[in-house]
Formats: C-alpha cells, sequence, structure tokens
C-alpha cells in the first residue's frame, strides 16, 4: 500500500470547507485528475452513497466507483474506491478548526494490482500522483477562498 498525505490551510469555515469537498460535483473544479463523475454528484454525500469517477492519474485513464465509507461532519469523510480494471483506494479527509480555518488534511492510500504495477508506482506513478495531489489542494483553498 502507498500512502500520500497533503495538507493545506483554508480561510473558510470547517463546515463550508466539508460540504464543497464532499460534494462531488465540485471535484472537476479543484481536482486535476477529475475528469468526469456519473451518480450522486449533487450533494455531501453520506454513508453508503456511491459515485463513479473518470480519472486521469499520473497519465493513465481509468474509472473508479467511490463509496462513501465514513462520515462524522465536519472533521471526517472516507471513500473508498474499486478502480475498473484493478486496483483500490482509500481516501479520507480529516478537518480541524484553526483561528484563521480550516486545517484540511487528505489522505491517498492506494494498491496496485500486480507486481509490475508496484515497480512503476515505486520508479514513476507515484511522485505524478504526489504532484497532482499537491495541486490539488492547491486548487481545493484556491476555489474556496477565491470563488
Amino acid at each position: 500500500m502507498t500512502t500520500i498525505v497533503t495538507e493545506a490551510l483554508i480561510r473558510k469555515p470547517i463546515a463550508v470547507v466539508f460540504d464543497y469537498v464532499t460534494t462531488p460535483a465540485h471535484w472537476l473544479a479543484w481536482h486535476p485528475s477529475s475528469i468526469a463523475l456519473r451518480g450522486a454528484t449533487d450533494h455531501s454525500l453520506a454513508v453508503g452513497e456511491e459515485v463513479i469517477e473518470n480519472f486521469r492519474v499520473a497519465g493513465r485513464n481509468g474509472a473508479v466507483t467511490w463509496k462513501v465509507i465514513a462520515r462524522d461532519a465536519p472533521v471526517r469523510w472516507a471513500i473508498a474506491g474499486t478502480v475498473a480494471g484493478g486496483g483500490n483506494g482509500t481516501i479520507t479527509y480529516t478537518l480541524h478548526e484553526a483561528p484563521s480555518g480550516t486545517r484540511f488534511r487528505r489522505e491517498f492510500t492506494y494498491a496496485m494490482p500486480n507486481w509490475f504495477a508496484r515497480l512503476l508506482d515505486r520508479v514513476f506513478v507515484r511522485r505524478r500522483i504526489e504532484a497532482e495531489s499537491t495541486e490539488a489542494v492547491r486548487r481545493l483553498a484556491q476555489c474556496l477562498e477565491n470563488p
């Protein structure tokens, strides 16, 4: 398993940040890997709800079905995903109130489907995913702070 953690201070109230990041329709605005969405996208998702995301990660196109596995508004939300063609992952958002807004933490843990993909991850893919995750969280803060 590989884990990538990205954090940011977002100058907005915790409830605003939580509702925004847990509403899939917004992912297209801030996450560079998110290309298209199907399913429940227009509201902050509850445990058990699903959304299908088409993505481009580290130059690879695919689709993943995300299912909400945890929700403790406005401080924690987690989704588990299964990639069409193999692989899986979990994304957890943890939020804390801060004096000037919200401390946001995104943790992405994933497993590659085979030994060759694991090798590529160590050599090449992980660095690209880290860069994309950093850019995503930067864009998230920008979208919320400068609508």
